[in-house]
């Protein structure tokens, strides 16, 4: 048995760790010279020797940032991950599979990259509009000197200036929003299962740009088409509506892993079953609906839809949903009639027998509400304003919910904001008895002294989302006594690094690095360097954790892992780990992962000689892994 190793950031192995290049060296061997560096154009000839179709016309989006952003895309998380174990340790959400993350988005996607790749459903996301107004500024914390990050971006030095420059000038630019979205995007996209959905809601002004952005991530032949709904029926006042179109309406563009056609079936929303208790003349079989009436109000008023239909105008205020000439027709052929001053017509059965299922949008606008009400609600929920200006309606999350997952399927929403996707996963799952789950993330940002949700006592955008979870889930629970699914939810968050080396001068390699990072860890860090390093190892944040006693020394077992962090670990302990592993049953590692900074190597190599002749009664296949 050999001591494998790994760096003190344990992400600094990113040609080891991609799983393209794995899959590359697997099928493609020849493809990489004795450095293991791949060869492109060898590459090329493989594929033409195979008859393999290629083309060397393309069509590519370019803006200033996408070599950093596609650096961004690859680079390590600079933070760690911590358990806010007072409130996980509630009753209520010890045992959930619900997950509230506070952090940097992209920072949490990195960390939740390997445990939770191809396991995620469905991810809908309502990223910043990049509207001028909305509060969108590129922000950037990591500092870099021009040729730096002109070696690590592989661009020039000049591309390198431009690209620091609009960073340290917090630019809201069409590029800046296109360098902050693709990393995002991209790590997203590894998470979702193969028959995963991502939706984007967005309006006009990046609409264009990430319809392009979104076909180089997902590819072109995965998008599924892009929905419309009215976000607004509040007309502009006089002033601000002068010699301008109203924007009312934002999209939700929708993108999968595999192409569309060859996705398995969408749940359809079934049609109730109606009767058809009457019959013509002509033996035709029909049933009696009442003309409906809509308020004739707001940017869809009509006066075009206010005339009598036999003699019978709409109520005070309302409009007809059919038009004047379709009630001429149905006048004409005596489809149409009058039954206690209301107006009814004839809806036949021939024309409906092959319409079973409503189609995945229809009526969107008129079946999901808008963000007004989106806002009311979380108003009515938090009891005090919330500072938000526009709110996602429930019904439309829950919407795409309905049509796109199933019980058990993983939803991730990395802008949770107001908590509107988790609230709306809660509802769903009273609805149909089923068990899906959620994962938000959301920024602790700092809300505006002037705002109104700073004077209902919220500091950060963070602290509205977890209040409306909470709130949501004792509402659903006082509406449903009887209910007992999954209400709570588990909190973790990103947090610095406290093992970080300021001295560019100490490396990895060095004795002095070691020494640094050396010290005894406090409970708090050594729960979160646990956390790091399992959800890192593949483990759900979510999955148990069990603390195993070697006669005083402490460590955990995580699934196959066995992780020895504390400093203190000494010979007794070794004999100790050596008779569990002969004589508990249940007791199955496959890998022992020492804190090395911790474990100092005499220690390592004892370690291991007595992994090397034990006489391994449970024939497991045990491999040491020391990390920095």
């Amino acid at each position: 048995m050999t001591i494998q190793t790994q760096s003190h950031t344990l992400f600094d192995s990113q040609t080891s760790d991609n799983p393209k290049l794995t899959l590359l060296k697997t099928h493609f061997p020849h493809c990489f010279d004795k450095d293991g560096n791949f060869l492109p154009d060898k590459f090329a000839q493989e594929l033409h020797a195979q008859d393999i179709a290629t083309s060397r016309e393309y069509y590519t989006m370019n803006w200033l940032g996408k070599s950093y952003a596609r650096y961004l895309r690859e680079c390590p998380p600079t933070t760690l991950l911590c358990e806010n174990t007072a409130h996980n340790s509630l009753p209520e959400n010890k045992n959930s599979q619900n997950l509230l993350i506070k952090g940097d988005n992209l920072e949490v996607l990195k960390h939740l990259k390997h445990a939770y790749q191809g396991k995620v459903k469905m991810i809908y996301i309502d990223p910043p509009y990049n509207t001028g107004s909305d509060g969108f500024v590129y922000q950037d914390d990591r500092k870099f000197t021009p040729q730096k990050l002109a070696e690590l971006a592989d661009m020039s030095l000049d591309e390198a200036k431009r690209v620091l420059d609009f960073t340290a000038k917090k630019s809201n630019s069409h590029s800046a929003w296109l360098t902050f979205m693709y990393p995002r995007l991209y790590v997203a996209r590894e998470l979702l299962k193969d028959d995963g959905v991502i939706f984007i809601s967005i309006d006009d002004n990046e609409q264009a740009q990430l319809k392009l952005l979104c076909d180089e991530v997902f590819g072109e032949e995965n998008f599924y088409g892009m929905a419309s709904w009215t976000s607004t029926t509040k007309a502009m006042n006089a002033g601000s509506a002068k010699f301008k179109i109203q924007k009312s309406d934002e999209y939700i563009l929708v993108y999968g892993k595999m192409s569309m056609q060859d996705h398995p079936p969408f749940n359809l929303e079934v049609k109730e079953k109606k009767d058809y208790p009457f019959q013509n003349e002509n033996g035709e079989f029909y049933r009696e609906e009442e003309v409906q009436q809509r308020k004739n109000t707001g940017i869809k008023r009509s006066e075009k839809m206010v005339f009598p239909i036999l003699g019978v105008y709409p109520r005070d205020g309302n409009r007809w949903t059919i038009g004047n000439q379709t009630a001429i027709d149905l006048e004409k052929k005596g489809d149409v009639f009058v039954k206690n001053k209301t107006i009814f017509r004839k809806i036949y059965k021939s024309d409906e027998i092959n319409e079973s299922h409503y189609p995945l949008w229809i009526d969107l606008s008129d079946t999901v509400g808008t963000s007004e009400n989106g806002k009311a609600l979380v108003l009515e929920i938090l009891g005090k304003e919330h500072g938000f200006e526009t709110i996602k309606p429930l019904d439309l999350i829950e919407k795409l919910l309905f049509h796109f997952t199933d019980n058990n399927d993983v939803i991730l929403d990395f802008f949770a904001g107001s908590g509107t996707t988790a609230h709306a996963v809660m509802t769903l799952n009273v609805r149909q008895e089923t068990n899906r789950k959620y994962i938000c993330v959301q920024l602790p940002e700092i809300v505006s002294k002037e705002s109104d949700a700073h004077r209902a006592g919220y500091k950060t955008i963070f602290e509205i989302t977890k209040e409306r979870i909470i709130r949501s889930a004792q509402k659903i629970k006082s509406e449903n006594p009887d209910y007992g699914g999954d209400l709570g939810f588990k909190i973790f968050e990103t947090t610095a690094d406290f093992r970080a080396i300021d001295d560019e001068n100490i490396t990895p390699k060095s004795l002095d690095w070691v020494d640094t990072l050396a010290k005894q860890l406090s409970d708090d860090e050594y729960q979160t360097l646990l956390t790091t390093w399992r959800v890192y190892d593949g483990q759900l944040l979510t999955d148990s954790v069990q603390a195993v006693d070697f006669g005083g020394y402490v460590a955990h077992l995580c699934g196959d892992n066995l992780y020895l962090l504390a400093s203190g670990f000494d010979s007794s302990h070794i004999k100790n780990l050596m008779d569990k592993l002969d004589n508990d049953k249940v007791f199955l590692p496959t890998r022992i992962v020492l804190n090395g900074v911790n474990i100092d190597s005499p220690k390592q190599k004892e370690l291991k000689q007595a992994l090397d002749t034990y006489n391994n009664k449970k024939n497991l296949n045990l491999s040491l892994l020391v990390r920095y």
